[in-house]
């Protein structure tokens, strides 16, 4: 009889303390910004860099991560909203990183610098910001390039990698107060 009372109890605990770990949110979906922003402007990266169109890409997948997180309605202009995610990429670079036998380049790191900032309209002040955010990945090609113009020319979906984890890299930084 005891031993059922002992049992019970350890049954009782068990489902309280797994129903206290329902507060928990997975990992990468929670928010540290402030309650009161529900609607962020993300209006359109500027470019500063010579590669065609990489400010439309990066914008387009900001945008598509944040609507991902789902807490959060997206307008593309800086009026009207409660937080506004600016951006300016200020550079792109592509240097070899792996060499073959005849030491011709077969790896590249692609490394794109960038000004974001994060302003709270309502309270006026900056939540996130970094002035020289960089992303940095990695491209196997076949032929050698030094021009960040040229790589992306002979390798199409490149641009859309580097944008989408840089973006996803982005929203998790300002989401998740890293």
């Amino acid at each position: 009889m005891r031993y059922r009372f002992v049992e019970g109890i350890v049954v009782l605990l068990a489902l309280c303390i797994s129903a206290a770990c329902g507060g928990y949110s997975l990992a990468g979906r929670g928010s540290f910004l402030p309650p009161h922003i529900r609607t962020i402007g993300v209006p359109m990266f500027t470019n500063l860099t010579p590669v065609f169109d990489v400010e439309r890409k990066v914008t387009e997948r900001v945008v598509s991560e944040l609507i991902g997180r789902g807490k959060y309605k997206i307008d593309r202009t800086a009026t009207g909203v409660d937080a506004v995610l600016a951006g300016e990429i200020s550079s792109i670079t592509i240097v070899p990183s792996a060499f073959n036998a005849q030491r011709q380049a077969t790896r590249y790191t692609l490394v794109l610098t960038a000004k974001i900032e994060f302003r709270d309209l309502k309270e006026n002040k900056v939540v996130w910001s970094n002035p020289s955010m960089q992303f940095r990945d990695d491209y196997d090609v076949t032929a050698t390039v030094t021009d960040a113009n040229a790589f992306f020319g002979q390798d199409v979906n490149a641009m859309d990698r580097m944008a989408a984890e840089f973006a996803r890299t982005l929203v998790s930084a300002i989401l998740e107060a890293f």
